[in-house]
């Protein structure tokens, strides 16, 4: 019985072999204006992306990717998932319709069921989530295997808030609601599968949260910093290793040793909101390269807690994507401007020297920003999407925009934009501490200029 971990750790190993020191890049398309699809291709290819992660299993991308050297993985959104859940047949039409006319002369390494089905606690709205990742995965692997596809490996994709305790890394647990019911059985399904357990792993995500406790030095994966973990020993050199390692010594905590993890997602934003702290792209540069410089070492470091094992890691991501919700970071990931111009110099193979690259821009705000924020209409909104947008807003409660009314305050100069700008600023200073975000699907962004130059009186929000 002895030898059965390290039988299973070396067909594992063997499985993630061709995985070693190929940076991966996550290709979303939530974009106006974003290069096709042949030219994405192009420009992964020129820039030696040796994996892509894909947001669905789209058929012209799977067959541009066709006779390409980059190894895939395809995602099965969640709204299918729930339907190749409940019944093994939509699981091999899935095969057959969005796998096998594709495979293997594009090199599909992945299937990742469901994205973030377990982030969130159960509840009415995600039953049919929970009670169908499980079902789903099982009967995508056992349609592959039916068609004698066996090196192909189906997971999913989770976040850190499966977490209930992260810190120190060997404290680290689930979350009650998941850890005695989906967990086990998930993880007992990779282990039969020698799986890999998918991760959204941003420190950029922990460090703003706490950036008083938490180093930027030691989030950007600079090495310079040193911290023991007082229950297990093991002296971490950053922020990415604590956050892996707390969920493998979850994972013990359950009964499994050996799982290994995969990066599905991570990075650092070159810009955001005013009051979202050290998004900028020295820092975004600075954390890519070092994650990149980490990644492609020989030989490979893995964590403390798992020393030299195989990590397959992807970045996100390749493109900034403006027709993402929430706050201003989740458009401004990209390693590449919407144009397909770089946002700053990056090498994925690992090779360049940090001082071969030119210099960055100063990182300006890895200060909490302190003083009055307006919500404006972004530059490159189209004027005709706002109408309907402020009717919206002045909808939701009849005082957030009383000022516009005729004879109000704000009601001059009637211009769409003039209206807009006082809207967003009202509704968002009034619902801010309840959660609202300065964004209106994307026609907001956040400002430090009064838009109403003195005008009138625009609401603010005080940092």
């Amino acid at each position: 019985m002895a030898l059965l971990p390290l039988l299973f750790s070396s067909l594992l190993v063997a499985s993630l072999a061709d995985m070693t020191g190929k940076i991966g890049i996550n290709y979303g398309r939530e974009g106006d204006d974003l290069p096709s699809p042949y030219k994405s291709i192009q420009i992964m290819k020129s820039m030696k992306v040796g994996q892509v992660k894909l947001n669905d299993s789209n058929p012209e991308i799977l067959t541009l990717l066709s006779g390409t050297k980059i190894h895939v993985a395809v995602t099965v959104p969640n709204e299918e998932m729930i339907r190749i859940g409940s019944n093994e047949t939509y699981a091999e039409q899935w095969v057959r319709n969005s796998f096998i006319p594709f495979y293997p002369n594009t090199l599909i390494r992945f299937v990742l069921v469901g994205n973030g089905v377990l982030n969130s606690d159960i509840d009415s709205d995600r039953i049919a989530l929970y009670d169908s990742l499980l079902p789903a995965m099982r009967g995508i692997k056992k349609s592959l295997n039916n068609h004698d596809i066996r090196n192909v490996k189906v997971t999913t994709t989770l976040s850190m808030d499966v977490l209930q305790t992260t810190f120190p890394p060997s404290n680290g647990t689930f979350r009650s609601g998941i850890s005695g019911t989906v967990m086990p059985r998930m993880l007992k399904f990779l282990n039969r599968t020698k799986s890999v357990l998918f991760l959204d792993v941003y420190p950029y995500f922990a460090w703003s949260a706490n950036p008083k406790n938490i180093s930027i030095d030691f989030a950007l994966l600079r090495g310079n910093i040193t911290q023991t973990d007082p229950g297990s020993g093991l002296v971490y050199t950053d922020l990415l290793d604590q956050m892996l390692d707390s969920v493998t010594f979850a994972i013990e905590k359950i009964g499994f040793r050996n799982i290994r993890l995969a990066i599905s997602g991570t990075g650092w934003p070159s810009a955001g909101d005013i009051d979202q702290i050290g998004a900028n792209i020295y820092n975004a540069a600075t954390y890519n390269r070092n994650l990149i410089r980490k990644m492609t070492l020989n030989p490979l470091p893995g964590t403390p807690k798992s020393p030299g094992v195989v990590i397959p890691t992807f970045i996100s991501s390749l493109y900034d994507e403006n027709h993402k919700i929430g706050p201003g970071t989740e458009r401004h990931w990209g390693l590449l401007h919407a144009n397909g111009t770089p946002v700053y110099e990056i090498d994925l193979t690992g090779s360049r020297n940090m001082s071969d690259y030119k210099p960055l821009p100063p990182a300006e705000n890895n200060e909490p920003y302190k003083g009055k924020v307006w919500c404006e209409v972004a530059p490159w909104v189209n004027e005709v999407s706002l109408p309907s947008a402020v009717s919206n807003v002045c909808g939701i409660d009849n005082q957030t925009c009383a000022a516009l009314a005729p004879g109000g305050e704000c009601y001059e100069p009637v211009s769409v934009v003039w209206h807009a700008n006082y809207a967003f600023s009202s509704y968002w200073s009034k619902y801010r501490s309840q959660g609202a975000i300065c964004s209106f699907n994307g026609l907001a962004r956040e400002t430090t200029v009064d838009p109403s130059r003195g005008r009138c009186n625009f609401p603010s929000v005080t940092l």
